[in-house]
């Protein structure tokens, strides 16, 4: 049985953000503490016992600190259940919680080799010593199990796909410490429990649904999906901001080849959004964007939400 704990479904920043005043934010400052999240990222298990994180929230000690199965053993001086990181992108908000797992326990880094580059290519990231942090390539469509710290199977089958999307921003103007074309620096997951074959999938960032995406996802248990903004333009409109979702890499929740749109045909048994954006108007209870979203048969996941498969 797969357990997967989503650690947190906001996007980057975080809801309340640290400087914005947006009403959402506002508001999760003061008397709805419950649309208070953290920054994306979910935790997956087959066995109750070894955990493997997708993608390492800025958040990530807070978020460890919040979810009992990921505390040390009891008796343990120093111990982690996590066995391995599984990165989707090379943003912010998906690797900067590595420098929180510096503290000498092993585990395993895997990510693509545009990924991978980028973190050697910046020094910070040395902390994490190659003899305890193995990095493992992944490549595109070529399925892998990752490893328990003992070198056993762990019984989680992740299948890595392109994702239309766009590179880390931070490197915009800049050349790609891998070079190339791009291709690898946005992925999707196929997660599958080998014991059950029940499977799930997660992405994070998206910028538009293709046919191929579309038939990759019908039929999937449970689909986690880019939920950044509610509308294209919604921080030029909220005057937050100069970019739209698509120049960021993110597809809409709504309109014409949105999210919601675009995925309502699909036989996919529950719907999530995550990687939310504080701007978002969906996040507020009661809000019409709100019934649009639930009308549509998708959740907002508050963090630490535990769904099983």
């Amino acid at each position: 049985m797969l357990r997967v704990v989503v650690l947190g479904a906001a996007a980057g920043g975080g809801v309340p953000q640290w400087n914005c005043g947006c009403p959402v934010c506002r508001k999760a400052r003061s008397d709805h503490p419950e649309l208070r999240s953290t920054q994306a990222s979910i935790a997956v298990s087959a066995d109750g016992e070894h955990w493997f994180l997708v993608n390492a929230s800025p958040d990530l000690r807070q978020q460890v600190t919040a979810t009992p199965p990921l505390h040390p053993r009891a008796g343990q001086l120093r111990h982690s259940p996590i066995a391995g990181v599984i990165l989707t992108n090379g943003e912010i908000d998906a690797v900067a919680g590595l420098l929180s797992m510096r503290e000498g326990s092993p585990f395993t880094l895997y990510a693509h080799e545009r990924v991978l580059a980028i973190l050697r290519s910046n020094s910070i990231f040395n902390v994490l010593n190659e003899k305890n942090v193995k990095r493992q390539p992944i490549e595109v469509d070529k399925a892998f199990e990752p490893a328990l710290p003992d070198g056993k199977p762990s019984g989680i089958e992740v299948l890595p796909f392109a994702v239309p999307g766009k590179g880390a921003w931070y490197l915009e103007g800049k050349a790609h410490p891998a070079g190339g074309d791009g291709a690898g620096d946005t992925l999707g997951l196929r997660i599958l429990d080998k014991g059950s074959d029940k499977y799930f999938y997660f992405l994070a960032a998206c910028a538009r649904v293709t046919d191929d995406l579309k038939s990759r996802l019908s039929g999937a248990a449970l689909v986690f999906f880019d939920g950044t903004v509610w509308r294209d333009d919604e921080l030029i409109a909220a005057g937050l901001g100069t970019k739209t979702g698509q120049s960021m890499g993110h597809i809409s929740m709504s309109g014409d080849h949105g999210a919601i749109e675009s995925l309502a045909d699909l036989d996919v048994g529950t719907k999530v959004f995550l990687h939310i954006n504080n701007s978002n108007p969906a996040l507020l209870r009661g809000s019409d964007e709100r019934k649009a979203v639930e009308q549509a048969g998708w959740h907002i996941p508050a963090d630490g939400t535990e769904i099983k498969l």
